[in-house]
C-alpha cells in the first residue's frame, strides 16, 4: 500500500467516523442538534491536529518515540492555574466561570512558563533539549506539588468544580473559543511551513543535521515555541489528554513506515481526530456520559505506553 493510498484511507476514515457522529440519531430536532455537534466535532478537531502535530515535532527533535510535550511541565502548569484560581478567589470568580477570560489567561500564563523556560535553557552555552526536559521534569514536579497542597485546603465543594478542569471534555464546547483556536492554529502551521524543509533532516540526530547545514539550535528553538504554543491551545480549550500524543505518533510510524514528515504529519493528525472523535462517539452512546473521552484516551494510551516501555526494554 503507497503513502497516498494509506493517506486517502485515513481521511476516508476520519470523514466517515465524523459523519457517523454529526447525523447518528440526529431526530428531528436537527436544527439545534447539528449545529452543536458541528462545533464539538471542529473543537476535536484542531485538539486532536495540535496534538499530533506538536508530538511528532517533539519526538523528531529528541529523537525519542516515547516522550511527549507534557513532559516539560505544560499539563502541570495549567492545573496550577485553574487549581490557584479556585483557591485564591473561589468556584464562582470570574476569571472561572467566563470561558474567554479563563481560556486567555490560561493560554498566556502557559505560553510565559515556556517561554521563560526556553529563554533560560538556551542562554547557557552548550545547553541542548535533554537539559530542557530535565528542568521541565523538574518543574512540572514542582508545580503539580503545589497544585495537591492547594487542593487539600479548598473547601470540597469548590474541589468538585474544579474537578471538571481536571479531565478533558466537549461537552460544553463555545463557538467563539474554538474559531479562536483555529486562527490561532492555521497561523502556527503557516509559520511552521518556513521550518518544514529542515524535519526529515533534523530526524537524523543534532551532529547529522549540523553537518548538513542545518542552523539547529535556531530551528529547535522556533520550534520549540511552536510546540509550546500547541499544546497550550489544546490544554487551554478542553483540558489535558495526557497520552493522546503518545498513541497517535506510535501508531502513525507503525502505520506509515516512513521518516518523511510531509506524511507523517497529515497521518498523525488524521488517526488523532479518528481517535478522538471515536471516543466521544463512545462516551455518548456507550457510557451515557458518565465518563469523559480523556479517560478512555488515557487508559488506552497508558497500556499503549507500558508495551513500547517493554518492548524498547526487550530491544
Amino acid at each position: 500500500m503507497t503513502s497516498k493510498i494509506k493517506i486517502g484511507s485515513l481521511s476516508i476514515a476520519a470523514l466517515s467516523v465524523i459523519a457517523l457522529f454529526l447525523f447518528f440519531d440526529l431526530g428531528s430536532n436537527w436544527g439545534y442538534v447539528l449545529p452543536r455537534r458541528g462545533w464539538k466535532v471542529a473543537a476535536i478537531v484542531i485538539t486532536g491536529a495540535c496534538i499530533a502535530f506538536s508530538t511528532v515535532l517533539f519526538q523528531t527533535i529528541t529523537n525519542n518515540r516515547i516522550l511527549t510535550p507534557n513532559i516539560i511541565g505544560l499539563d502541570s502548569m495549567y492545573m496550577l492555574t485553574q487549581t490557584a484560581i479556585v483557591y485564591l478567589f473561589g468556584s464562582t470568580s470570574k476569571l472561572l466561570i467566563d470561558n474567554n477570560l479563563n481560556f486567555l489567561l490560561t493560554l498566556g500564563l502557559m505560553m510565559l512558563f515556556a517561554s521563560l523556560l526556553y529563554k533560560v535553557m538556551f542562554k547557557r552555552a552548550g545547553s541542548n533539549i535533554y537539559f530542557l526536559m530535565l528542568v521541565g521534569i523538574i518543574l512540572g514536579t514542582l508545580l503539580g506539588s503545589m497544585t495537591t497542597f492547594m487542593q487539600v485546603l479548598i473547601d470540597p465543594n469548590e474541589f468538585l468544580v474544579l474537578q471538571g478542569k481536571m479531565f478533558a471534555s466537549y461537552n460544553n464546547v463555545k463557538p467563539e473559543l474554538t474559531m479562536l483556536c483555529g486562527l490561532l492554529s492555521v497561523l502556527i502551521a503557516l509559520y511552521y511551513s518556513r521550518l518544514a524543509k529542515y524535519m526529515d533532516v533534523l530526524a537524523l540526530g543534532q551532529a547529522h543535521a549540523v553537518n548538513l547545514g542545518v542552523p539547529y539550535d535556531r530551528v529547535v528553538r522556533q520550534l520549540m515555541v511552536l510546540i509550546a504554543a500547541l499544546v497550550s491551545i489544546a490544554t487551554a480549550l478542553v483540558g489535558p489528554i495526557t497520552f493522546l500524543g503518545l498513541l497517535v505518533a506510535n501508531v502513525a510510524y507503525q502505520f506509515m513506515k516512513t521518516y518523511r514528515h510531509a506524511l507523517l504529519l497529515p497521518a498523525s493528525m488524521l488517526i488523532s481526530i479518528i481517535a478522538l472523535v471515536g471516543g466521544q462517539l463512545i462516551v455518548e452512546r456507550v457510557f451515557s456520559f458518565n465518563t469523559t473521552v480523556s479517560v478512555i484516551i488515557n487508559l488506552v494510551g497508558g497500556v499503549y505506553f507500558l508495551y513500547l516501555l517493554l518492548r524498547e526494554n526487550k530491544s
